[in-house]
């Protein structure tokens, strides 16, 4: 168990949790599995025995781990029975993502936000199109760019004023920071972009044209370049 070393945080319950999702993640223990019995996992996070129990608790809550009672506590397959409090976590954990779930990530944005988009656009196009007229440019460095890209996102979900939104899309900002700064390190993916902010000011002074369709295809397209690279 890759326990020895680690750096204890000032409270027992956050480092237990966090080193039981470690082994978790990395496959140390899979879905399936069963956790060994408290007295035994407890020494070895160099926890008591009530603090490994809280932390077991607040695991199952979000759909981590199982407990049944005078059975083994046993791991879960979290990419099918979790919930957002599992998502929240694996963002939080971003260097563990595979390339799966990145894609899945990019994917479920796709399904998403054109929706998002097209509501925003007829609630208040005027905010957004002031932001689109904040200058950037291909010269523009990678992270200052993933944040532009992602503050035209968060502003469109802020404006259909739906928290559950909000609280999905700031659970993802962390993750796609990290990711756009490495995506649009790519000269390509910027002018991309950059044509999409053009289009997009256009659609929106368009009555006639369809927000949804042309945020739906520009987000396909980008997951395509995204897989490419």
């Amino acid at each position: 168990m890759p326990f020895a070393g680690a750096q204890k945080p000032l409270k027992q319950a956050e480092f237990a949790e966090n080193q039981l999702l470690e082994a978790i993640l990395d496959n140390t223990y899979g879905p399936g599995d069963v956790l060994p019995a408290e007295r035994i996992l407890a020494k070895s996070l160099g926890v008591t025995r009530p603090t490994l129990r809280e932390t077991l608790q607040r695991l199952s809550r979000e759909g981590w781990v199982t407990i049944a009672h005078g059975k083994p506590t046993r791991v879960n397959d979290y990419l099918s029975s979790g919930g957002l409090g599992v998502l929240n976590t694996l963002f939080r954990f971003d260097t563990r993502l595979s390339p799966d779930m990145i894609a899945h990530l990019l994917e479920a944005r796709t399904l998403i936000f054109p929706g998002v988009a097209q509501r925003a656009a007829i609630t208040d196009p005027k905010a957004i199109l002031a932001y689109l007229d904040v200058p950037i440019s291909l010269d523009t460095d990678s992270k200052t760019f993933a944040l532009h890209d992602w503050g035209l996102q968060m502003l469109m979900v802020v404006i259909t004023g739906n928290s559950v939104l909000k609280m999905m899309f700031n659970d993802f900002a962390p993750v796609y920071n990290r990711l756009g700064q490495w995506y649009f390190s790519n000269k390509i993916a910027r002018k991309m972009s950059l044509e999409y902010y053009g289009s997009l000011g256009a659609a929106i002074g368009d009555k006639e044209a369809s927000v949804h369709g042309l945020v739906e295809k520009t987000m396909a397209r980008a997951q395509a370049f995204w897989q490419e690279i």
